[in-house]
Protein backbone atom coordinates (compact mmCIF):
# COMPACT_ATOMS: atom_id res chain seq x y z
CA UNK A 1 0.00 0.00 0.00
CA UNK A 2 1.55 3.45 -0.58
CA UNK A 3 1.27 6.41 1.67
CA UNK A 4 3.19 9.19 -0.33
CA UNK A 5 2.83 9.84 -3.81
CA UNK A 6 5.52 12.43 -5.31
CA UNK A 7 4.56 14.30 -8.35
CA UNK A 8 6.36 16.45 -11.26
CA UNK A 9 4.77 19.49 -11.66
CA UNK A 10 5.46 21.06 -15.33
CA UNK A 11 4.20 17.95 -17.45
CA UNK A 12 2.59 15.97 -14.84
CA UNK A 13 0.12 18.52 -12.74
CA UNK A 14 0.26 21.35 -14.80
CA UNK A 15 0.38 22.23 -18.55
CA UNK A 16 2.83 24.91 -18.14
CA UNK A 17 5.24 25.02 -21.67
CA UNK A 18 3.07 27.66 -23.30
CA UNK A 19 4.40 30.18 -20.46
CA UNK A 20 7.48 28.97 -20.19
CA UNK A 21 8.00 29.36 -24.00
CA UNK A 22 6.76 33.10 -24.19
CA UNK A 23 8.93 33.96 -21.20
CA UNK A 24 11.88 32.00 -22.29
CA UNK A 25 11.07 34.12 -26.19
CA UNK A 26 10.57 37.33 -24.33
CA UNK A 27 14.51 36.74 -22.47
CA UNK A 28 15.98 36.23 -26.08
CA UNK A 29 14.72 38.82 -27.92
CA UNK A 30 15.59 40.73 -25.04
CA UNK A 31 19.30 39.78 -25.45
CA UNK A 32 18.83 40.14 -29.59
CA UNK A 33 18.78 36.15 -30.22
CA UNK A 34 15.88 34.53 -32.13
CA UNK A 35 12.71 32.98 -30.51
CA UNK A 36 11.95 29.27 -30.77
CA UNK A 37 8.35 28.11 -31.76
CA UNK A 38 6.54 26.54 -28.76
CA UNK A 39 6.71 23.21 -29.10
CA UNK A 40 10.09 22.71 -28.96
CA UNK A 41 10.02 23.57 -26.02
CA UNK A 42 8.70 20.45 -24.86
CA UNK A 43 12.06 19.00 -25.32
CA UNK A 44 13.99 22.25 -23.93
CA UNK A 45 12.47 21.66 -20.36
CA UNK A 46 12.74 19.36 -17.46
CA UNK A 47 16.92 19.62 -16.07
CA UNK A 48 16.00 23.00 -14.34
CA UNK A 49 15.84 27.03 -16.26
CA UNK A 50 19.70 27.32 -16.67
CA UNK A 51 19.86 24.01 -19.08
CA UNK A 52 16.52 25.40 -20.42
CA UNK A 53 18.42 28.73 -21.90
CA UNK A 54 21.32 26.77 -22.72
CA UNK A 55 19.06 24.84 -24.83
CA UNK A 56 17.00 27.78 -26.10
CA UNK A 57 20.19 29.97 -27.38
CA UNK A 58 21.71 29.47 -30.82
CA UNK A 59 24.26 26.16 -30.62
CA UNK A 60 27.27 29.11 -30.99
CA UNK A 61 25.78 31.09 -28.29
CA UNK A 62 25.72 29.00 -25.52
CA UNK A 63 28.10 30.44 -23.19
CA UNK A 64 27.59 31.00 -19.32
CA UNK A 65 27.41 34.49 -19.93
CA UNK A 66 23.98 34.65 -22.14
CA UNK A 67 22.26 32.30 -19.92
CA UNK A 68 22.68 34.39 -17.27
CA UNK A 69 21.51 37.26 -18.91
CA UNK A 70 18.78 35.10 -20.42
CA UNK A 71 17.82 34.29 -16.69
CA UNK A 72 17.65 37.91 -15.35
CA UNK A 73 15.38 39.21 -18.10
CA UNK A 74 13.20 35.57 -17.55
CA UNK A 75 12.71 35.54 -14.06
CA UNK A 76 10.83 38.85 -13.42
CA UNK A 77 9.03 38.13 -16.47
CA UNK A 78 7.88 34.53 -15.68
CA UNK A 79 7.27 35.57 -12.39
CA UNK A 80 4.09 38.34 -13.48
CA UNK A 81 2.90 35.63 -16.42
CA UNK A 82 3.33 32.10 -15.15
CA UNK A 83 -0.21 31.68 -14.86
CA UNK A 84 -0.95 33.34 -18.12
CA UNK A 85 -1.99 30.57 -20.52
CA UNK A 86 -0.80 27.19 -17.68
CA UNK A 87 -3.52 24.86 -15.80
CA UNK A 88 -3.95 21.60 -14.43
CA UNK A 89 -4.40 18.87 -16.64
CA UNK A 90 -7.60 16.81 -16.96
CA UNK A 91 -8.23 14.60 -13.90
CA UNK A 92 -5.47 16.43 -11.84
CA UNK A 93 -7.54 18.30 -9.16
CA UNK A 94 -10.01 15.09 -8.69
CA UNK A 95 -7.07 12.56 -8.43
CA UNK A 96 -5.75 14.91 -5.76
CA UNK A 97 -8.94 15.37 -4.23
CA UNK A 98 -8.96 11.67 -4.41
CA UNK A 99 -5.65 10.75 -2.67
CA UNK A 100 -6.15 13.02 0.12
CA UNK A 101 -9.21 12.13 1.27
CA UNK A 102 -7.59 8.19 1.48
CA UNK A 103 -5.14 9.52 3.51
CA UNK A 104 -2.59 9.57 0.77
CA UNK A 105 -0.06 12.16 1.64
CA UNK A 106 0.98 14.48 -1.60
CA UNK A 107 4.43 16.08 -2.22
CA UNK A 108 5.47 18.16 -5.23
CA UNK A 109 9.61 17.43 -6.66
CA UNK A 110 10.64 19.38 -9.50
CA UNK A 111 13.18 21.35 -11.05
CA UNK A 112 11.27 24.69 -11.61
CA UNK A 113 12.99 26.92 -9.59
CA UNK A 114 12.01 27.14 -5.50
CA UNK A 115 9.88 30.33 -5.73
CA UNK A 116 7.75 29.53 -8.82
CA UNK A 117 7.51 26.05 -7.51
CA UNK A 118 5.49 27.62 -4.43
CA UNK A 119 3.59 29.73 -6.64
CA UNK A 120 1.96 27.62 -9.12
CA UNK A 121 1.19 25.08 -6.75
CA UNK A 122 -0.45 27.58 -3.97
CA UNK A 123 -2.44 28.87 -6.93
CA UNK A 124 -3.51 25.90 -8.52
CA UNK A 125 -3.63 23.81 -5.47
CA UNK A 126 -3.91 25.55 -2.88
CA UNK A 127 -7.03 23.52 -1.16
CA UNK A 128 -4.49 20.49 -0.49
CA UNK A 129 -1.90 19.64 1.85
CA UNK A 130 1.55 19.20 0.69
CA UNK A 131 3.77 17.31 2.96
CA UNK A 132 6.94 18.81 0.87
CA UNK A 133 6.49 21.54 -2.41
CA UNK A 134 10.58 21.55 -3.59
CA UNK A 135 11.53 22.81 -6.64
CA UNK A 136 15.30 23.49 -7.37
CA UNK A 137 16.86 25.29 -4.93
CA UNK A 138 20.25 26.07 -4.22
CA UNK A 139 23.33 24.17 -3.33
CA UNK A 140 20.92 21.25 -4.18
CA UNK A 141 21.66 19.13 -7.53
CA UNK A 142 18.95 18.93 -9.51
CA UNK A 143 17.30 15.67 -11.34
CA UNK A 144 17.39 12.97 -11.63
CA UNK A 145 19.68 13.27 -8.33
CA UNK A 146 17.65 12.01 -5.83
CA UNK A 147 18.54 14.81 -3.29
CA UNK A 148 15.00 15.91 -3.62
CA UNK A 149 13.02 12.87 -3.26
CA UNK A 150 14.92 12.02 -0.18
CA UNK A 151 14.28 15.13 1.53
CA UNK A 152 10.27 14.43 1.02
CA UNK A 153 10.75 10.99 2.30
CA UNK A 154 12.29 12.56 5.31
CA UNK A 155 9.59 14.76 6.06
CA UNK A 156 7.13 12.58 5.67
CA UNK A 157 8.44 9.50 7.51
CA UNK A 158 7.50 7.11 5.22
CA UNK A 159 9.45 3.96 2.84
CA UNK A 160 10.69 4.38 0.15
CA UNK A 161 8.26 0.80 -0.80
CA UNK A 162 5.47 3.10 0.40
CA UNK A 163 6.11 5.69 -2.15
CA UNK A 164 4.46 6.00 -5.71
CA UNK A 165 6.68 8.93 -8.15
CA UNK A 166 4.86 10.14 -10.83
CA UNK A 167 6.06 12.35 -13.88
CA UNK A 168 6.09 12.60 -17.23
CA UNK A 169 10.01 12.53 -18.37
CA UNK A 170 13.13 10.50 -18.41
CA UNK A 171 14.69 12.47 -15.54
CA UNK A 172 11.59 11.75 -13.37
CA UNK A 173 11.87 8.12 -14.53
CA UNK A 174 15.69 8.17 -13.41
CA UNK A 175 14.86 10.13 -10.41
CA UNK A 176 12.85 7.53 -9.07
CA UNK A 177 15.09 4.37 -10.15
CA UNK A 178 18.08 6.47 -8.48
CA UNK A 179 15.99 6.86 -5.38
CA UNK A 180 14.80 3.52 -5.37
CA UNK A 181 11.22 4.24 -5.85
CA UNK A 182 8.34 2.89 -7.67
CA UNK A 183 7.93 5.29 -10.45
CA UNK A 184 4.65 5.87 -12.75
CA UNK A 185 5.18 7.82 -16.31
CA UNK A 186 2.15 9.74 -17.61
CA UNK A 187 1.59 10.32 -21.32
CA UNK A 188 -0.36 13.44 -21.02
CA UNK A 189 2.84 15.41 -20.67
CA UNK A 190 5.61 16.59 -22.34
CA UNK A 191 7.63 13.99 -23.53
CA UNK A 192 6.54 11.08 -25.66
CA UNK A 193 5.68 7.50 -24.64
CA UNK A 194 9.23 5.96 -25.92
CA UNK A 195 11.22 8.03 -23.71
CA UNK A 196 9.02 6.48 -20.42
CA UNK A 197 9.48 3.50 -21.86
CA UNK A 198 13.64 3.73 -22.27
CA UNK A 199 14.04 4.84 -18.96
CA UNK A 200 12.81 2.47 -17.44
CA UNK A 201 9.11 3.58 -16.27
CA UNK A 202 7.76 0.97 -13.37
CA UNK A 203 4.48 1.95 -14.67
CA UNK A 204 2.80 3.79 -17.72
CA UNK A 205 -0.75 5.96 -17.24
CA UNK A 206 -2.34 6.92 -19.94
CA UNK A 207 -5.28 9.51 -17.18
CA UNK A 208 -5.03 10.48 -13.98
CA UNK A 209 -7.88 7.64 -12.91
CA UNK A 210 -5.37 5.04 -13.84
CA UNK A 211 -2.78 6.46 -11.03
CA UNK A 212 -6.13 5.62 -8.83
CA UNK A 213 -6.10 2.44 -9.87
CA UNK A 214 -2.06 1.76 -9.11
CA UNK A 215 -2.75 2.43 -5.63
Amino acid sequence: MKKLVIFDLDGTLLDTVADLAHSTNYALEKCGFPTRPVSEYKFFVGNGINKLFERALPEDARTEENILKIRSYFIPYYNEHNMDASGPYPGIVELLHTLQDNGIRLAVASNKYQAATEMLVKHYFGNFTFIGILGQREGIPVKPDPSIVYDILKKAGVSKEETLYVGDSGVDMQTAQNAGITSAGVTWGFRPRTELEENGAGFIVNSAEEIIRLL
